[in-house]
């Protein structure tokens, strides 16, 4: 394989640098730090526990339970997470998603299904190699006998399916966060491989490279200050008639893949509010 590009090679170096930073001055696992697991209305005390004992086994420490049905520090909880209990101590409980994600950029849902509607479809690699580019990032789980709404999804940039034996899809909660952390930690450990195995970095694929300069580093907008933007849009196109009560779900879902594909920044996002605010004042001001 020849020779990676050579803005390809500054992006992948620059990466590498501070992957090969937090190794020196934090334990291993660190490099995935900036990634939180989050739980929606999980209603099983056992999946919980068993969550956070896979989640140490991989060195991932924050856990967020979206309005939980059970006991996190009950028995039964505690009984599954073996060793992992400051796991559960420690773990945030909110009562909404975006309250879980508000100081994220970057947020990937997980489904079981392929019916999601437009959704856009990624596989584990691919999408957690995107994650993983975040200062601070989410895996979001849906409830155990639903998964996530179109709702909950629309908070979240992108959605990945393990792939698995279409006669049997379903997975248990805890197998699908092990696997999810599994994946995470092969690709910390191949990019961690290739930059001290390959100094000129002569292995690297293209599309790693290419992945890497699509994300990384970008000055990227939280998903609360999308979200504010989204709602400020959602008034402006329903005062305009270009929306209406029924139609608004539907058509927002869309403005949301253009913006989120986007990678918007803070200044961006706050001049596509200032216009969205001029445009209020203006239509209100028409005589």
């Amino acid at each position: 394989m020849g020779k990676v590009a050579s803005s390809e090679k500054l992006v992948y170096d620059r990466y590498m640098s501070d992957i090969k930073s937090n190794t020196r001055s934090n334990n291993r696992s660190n490099n995935t730090s900036n990634i939180r697991i989050v739980l929606v209305e999980t209603a099983g005390a056992r999946n919980l526990g068993s969550v956070a004992r896979v989640m140490k086994n991989f060195g991932l420490t924050e856990l967020w339970l979206v309005n939980p049905k059970c006991d996190r520090l009950g028995d039964e909880a505690l009984q599954m997470a073996v060793h992992a209990p400051e796991i559960l101590e420690n773990a945030k409980v909110v009562d909404s998603l975006p309250a879980a994600l508000v100081d994220c950029y970057r947020a990937i849902a997980t489904a079981g299904r392929i019916d999601k509607g437009e959704m856009p479809l990624t596989n584990p690699s691919r999408g957690l190699s995107w994650l993983m580019q975040a200062e601070t990032s989410a895996i979001v789980f849906g409830a155990e006998d639903r998964g996530l709404s179109n709702s909950e999804l629309q908070h979240c940039q992108q959605v990945i399916r393990i792939p698995v034996n279409p006669d049997y899809p379903s997975l248990n909660l805890a197998q699908s966060v092990g696997i999810c952390c599994y994946q995470l930690q092969l690709l910390r450990d191949d990019l961690r491989e290739k930059g001290e195995n390959s100094p000129c970095q002569e292995n690297l694929t293209s599309q790693i490279a290419q992945d890497l300069i699509k994300s990384a580093p970008i000055d990227l907008a939280t998903r609360a200050d999308l979200e504010a933007c989204y709602q400020q849009l959602e008034a402006v196109l329903l005062k305009i008639g270009y929306v209406y009560p029924h139609t608004a779900v539907h058509r927002l879902r869309k403005f949301r893949h253009i913006f989120d594909r986007a990678n918007l920044s803070p200044s961006e996002v706050a001049m596509l509010r200032g216009i969205l605010r001029q445009f209020n004042w203006a239509t209100a001001h028409l005589d």
